[in-house]
């Protein structure tokens, strides 16, 4: 392993002669950052149909430009965590912008599928954005505004996703599939240039080795089920490859954390992260994450199924979007007012209310989709449960673990809602599929309704296991004032 440990001055050498500069600055820039990265969860799925056709693939092939993004993010971002940690959270936050830029342009000029899905892969290596944003945000903010800013950059994380619905539909109707990606690469080179510029370096870091040998093992582990996952609705989720490389990737993963319990330097704290709040929150991540992608993946679909089944909108990919907007406003508000409430009622009770609201939402969703209006009004009560959900969770997190480990925690965690979201569109659209009746290529409406009620009920159930969340003890995450500034966060005195 290669050493690179990090040698600092304490902070009360350091404070006296810098002045941190505005939070509010830091938070709009990193909001930008987290806003470019979450829109590419979702921009590309109105677009399937015509990717398909322009760069002469078939479903199999197209269905690369998400998998392999969701696998190269899924090894990324815990690996790019830990390293934030270790170098510098502003470093490897301007670094993931710029690959994930990168990966934009290499797709934008891309022709065929094989170019498009390598220049998503590099966007996926840039998925350490959001949690590095969160751990800069809890290392630089007074204490006060740290629960309210970290809600709103995860409320922009799920807004992105609506949004992107919404842009994805837009820019492909009146311009081309390239412009998707165009405006990835100009909005995240321009947040790269600002946090470079306006976001100071955190002082927070963790002495430590880059684990390459746990990075492997973890990649090994991760790809074969998530792979299986993305695929099992081809294969057949009882089929012996689906069956069998989710075996492969679970027996990998348990010697990975074998692994990490013996490494010095592990790129994961499993002791941190086994702990019930933390293993407690990451459960509810997943749960939650399947309900939430997997009415992204409903609420279009069914918009925009002709008139002529008998339940459908008969929108075009702009117009199936635009129901999903007034929802993401709302999930803005409420991803401050969980920051809110967590300050006053601690982070489980926002996350609780949030997943039960959610849960509602989608059976309301499941009875009753007759009409543009009941769809936008119901869409707007599950976004508001997501907004609280999805601020309240890394809240729960950095409130968990001691502020050297909130890099690795926040990415796991990130890690484990992509997990989660992979499951929600799977299994949503192999409910849809199996009521595909013969000689129709359009499912039931009884097939939309089944899955709505699936996702309400593992909603529900996130929000009764929110409720056992334990409390932290305080001594294992509060460092002394005492200590030197590579454990401690800044604005000691506020903490």
């Amino acid at each position: 392993m290669v050493d690179f440990r990090v040698r600092l001055r304490p902070w009360s050498s350091m404070s006296a002669d810098h002045d941190r500069p505005d939070p509010l600055r830091s938070l709009a820039v990193l909001a930008i950052g987290a806003l470019g990265f979450a829109l590419a969860q979702t921009t590309l799925i109105p677009t399937l149909t015509e990717l398909r056709t322009e760069l002469d693939t078939d479903t199999s092939g197209v269905a690369w430009v998400l998998t392999g993004y969701l696998l190269a993010a899924a090894v990324a971002t815990p690996i790019a965590g830990r390293l934030g940690d270790m170098l510098g959270k502003r470093r490897l936050f301007v670094a993931s912008l710029l690959v994930f830029a990168a990966g934009n342009v290499v797709s934008a000029l891309g022709t065929s599928i094989e170019v498009v899905v390598a220049g998503r892969v590099l966007q996926g290596v840039g998925g350490g954005i959001i949690p590095l944003a969160i751990s800069i945000i809890r290392d630089e903010f007074p204490a006060e505004k740290v629960p309210g800013s970290i809600g709103l950059i995860s409320a922009i994380f799920g807004i992105g996703g609506g949004l992107g619905l919404v842009l994805g539909g837009v820019l492909t109707d009146a311009l081309s599939y390239h412009w998707i990606f165009w405006l990835g690469a100009i909005v995240a080179a321009v947040a790269a240039l600002a946090a470079e510029l306006f976001v100071p370096e955190s002082p927070v870091r963790t002495p430590g080795r880059i684990d390459f040998r746990g990075a492997l093992v973890l990649a090994a582990g991760l790809v074969p089920p998530l792979f299986a996952i993305s695929r099992a609705n081809v294969w057949g989720w009882g089929s012996a490859r689906t069956l069998g490389l989710i075996a492969v990737g679970l027996v990998v993963l348990a010697g990975f954390v074998v692994l990490e319990r013996r490494t010095a330097d592990p790129l994961v704290d499993v002791r941190a992260l086994v702990g019930p709040p933390v293993l407690m929150t990451n459960i509810t991540t997943v749960l939650i994450g399947l309900g939430m992608f997997g009415s992204f993946l409903l609420i279009p679909q069914l918009a925009e199924t002709p008139e002529a089944s008998g339940y459908g909108f008969g929108l075009d990919a702009t117009g199936a979007g635009l129901l999903l907007l007034p929802g993401s406003l709302f999930m803005l508000l409420a991803g401050p007012l969980s920051g809110a409430l967590g300050l006053r009622f601690g982070s489980k009770v926002p996350l609780s209310i949030g997943a039960l609201v959610t849960g509602v939402g989608l059976l309301l969703m499941g009875l009753s989709h007759e009409t543009q209006l009941q769809v936008i009004l119901w869409n707007v009560i599950m976004s508001i449960g997501f907004g609280l959900v999805f601020s309240a969770i890394p809240n729960l997190i950095v409130g968990a673990v001691p502020a050297t480990q909130t890099g690795q925690a926040i990415g796991v965690n990130t890690l484990l809602r992509s997990v989660g979201a992979s499951l929600g569109t799977q299994i949503t659209a192999a409910i849809i599929a199996g009521t595909v009746e013969p000689g129709s290529p359009l499912p039931t409406d009884a097939g939309y309704s089944a899955a709505f009620f699936v996702c309400s009920a593992v909603a529900i159930v996130a929000g009764i296991a929110a409720t056992l969340i334990p409390k932290p003890p305080a001594a294992s995450v509060v460092a002394p004032k005492s200590a030197p500034r590579t454990v401690e966060p800044a604005y000691a005195g506020d903490r």
